[in-house]
């Protein structure tokens, strides 16, 4: 597979062709899996709900929000729900990542859907903020330290300052730091 850096510009390209309004080469709307792209035939009200990526080391973090009215909150089948939006951008990500690239994405979900915030805006519409993380598989060119390593270079730099010398002009008395 490639390298680490390469995998973030495609996984990066591929999430800022999923903007709202996309449309493929033919001309018709992406699927992206999002619930804005579902029509509402009778209020034909627009909904509010968007993704983001970050990635950290091999961990890709997809970010998800969404409006939704207030009495959809307690419904039981909201997790359920939201888990399904973001497997089905990531099927977008990997699709979109392949036209792209010409590679596959090789994505293996690490732990649960963590359900960050559900919050009201009003009486009539609350938000949810979720996120799932995915480790990337196959990638290269990603030095992980060692915490022994890390913890060692801390150390040798704060021994640096215990055994230098002082100038000679400096002269700090122990009323010094008094007013």
């Amino acid at each position: 597979m490639s390298n680490i850096a390469d995998i973030v510009k495609g996984i990066n390209q591929a999430a800022a062709n999923a903007h709202d309004g996309a449309v493929d080469a033919e001309g018709e709307p992406l699927d992206i899996g999002l619930e804005r792209n579902k029509s509402v035939p009778i209020s034909d009200r627009r909904i509010m709900d968007g993704f983001g990526v970050t990635v950290s080391g091999t961990t890709m973090r997809v970010n998800y929000t969404r409006e939704l009215p207030s009495k959809d909150v307690a419904d039981n089948k909201l997790k359920s729900k939201i888990e399904n939006s973001i497997e089905e951008v990531t099927k977008f990500l990997k699709k979109e990542y392949k036209n792209l690239t010409g590679e596959a994405l090789k994505l293996k979900k690490k732990g649960q859907l963590e359900m960050g915030n559900v919050q009201s805006t009003s009486r009539v519409r609350s938000w949810v903020q979720a996120h799932c993380e995915y480790e990337i598989q196959g990638a290269t060119g990603h030095d992980v330290k060692d915490k022994d390593d890390v913890d060692a270079a801390i150390k040798s730099f704060l021994a640096l300052g215990k055994n230098t010398k002082k100038s000679p002009n400096v002269s700090i008395t122990p009323k010094a730091n008094e007013k």
